[in-house]
């Protein structure tokens, strides 16, 4: 006989992510439409469902992927979801997380003009966010 429990697996990062976003991670059934529908998705390392596999196991490699500084927040991933899930917001969740680990791992003002046009403008707008007001 199989058991079947409704405690799924979780980690802190999770509840953050929960927290920050308004969203329901465990809702994701994994269909793949957010990656599907993605104008980046060559551009990064792990596509957006799998950002959220990642999270569902508390992976917490998603932290240092390149794929929350490349999403655009275009809201592509939110209109085709068929559990309306927000996939930007989640994206913005986990940038604020890594963010407020207070972290510096680039300093800008060391950094040449050609890498700085290699750099997403997203990260740069974090950093900005993190370092004045």
């Amino acid at each position: 006989m199989i058991k079947i429990t409704t405690r799924r697996p979780a980690s802190d990062l999770v509840e953050r992510v929960a927290e920050l976003s308004g969203q329901s991670i465990f809702a994701c059934y994994q269909c793949g439409t957010c990656s599907s529908g993605c104008p980046f998705i060559e551009a990064m390392d792990l596509h957006p469902h799998m950002v959220l596999r990642h999270l569902m196991f508390g992976m917490e490699d998603v932290l240092t992927s390149k794929t929350i500084w490349v999403c655009a927040s275009c809201f592509m991933c939110a209109e085709r979801c068929p559990r309306d899930i927000d996939m930007a917001r989640i994206m913005e969740a986990l940038r604020q997380v890594n963010l407020r680990e207070n972290v510096d791992h680039i300093k800008i003002s060391h950094m040449t003009e050609a890498e700085l046009e290699g750099v997403p403008q997203i990260a740069l707008v974090a950093h900005f966010r993190k370092n004045t007001g």
